[in-house]
């Protein structure tokens, strides 16, 4: 039997992934309903205007959300995912996103997700909603 603790199905789904190697996404923790990531801003994460791009700082907090409604070895997509940006990030810092779950309700979840710079100012707040879709990960 496949070792199937939320650990190993976080460092699973980064292994298939193309983008979260690609950005350097690094996994910090998970657990049941939960998952703590990292990520350093690189120059070409950054916007316009010399600071994280929205996308990237979006894609780091999604992936959380995704590790940790994945957790339980039940294949889950998002249905829906919304974020509000309260601070830059900038070029070289290290971002941290802690996905925790809400709420489960049959198919459906609800899971939140802070993303803090390193100095453990807010830097964004996401929810999103994942809906069970038939499966597992291993």
């Amino acid at each position: 039997m496949p070792d199937v603790t939320p650990l190993r199905l976080a460092e699973t789904m980064l292994a298939r992934e193309g983008t979260g190697p690609a950005w350097g996404i690094e996994i910090e923790a998970a657990g049941e309903g939960y998952s703590r990531l990292a990520m350093r801003l690189r120059p070409d994460m950054l916007n316009g205007h010399g600071i994280a791009h929205g996308g990237m700082i979006f894609a780091l907090a999604d992936t959380a959300f995704a590790y940790a409604c994945n957790s339980r070895n039940q294949a889950c997509v998002a249905q829906a995912a919304s974020i509000v940006f309260l601070d830059k990030g900038i070029a070289g810092e290290r971002l941290v996103a802690e996905a925790r779950e809400q709420s489960l309700a049959g198919r459906s979840g609800v899971y939140a997700v802070s993303v803090r710079g390193e100095d453990g100012r807010a830097i964004a707040e996401f929810q999103g909603l994942s809906r069970t879709i038939g499966g597992s990960i291993l």
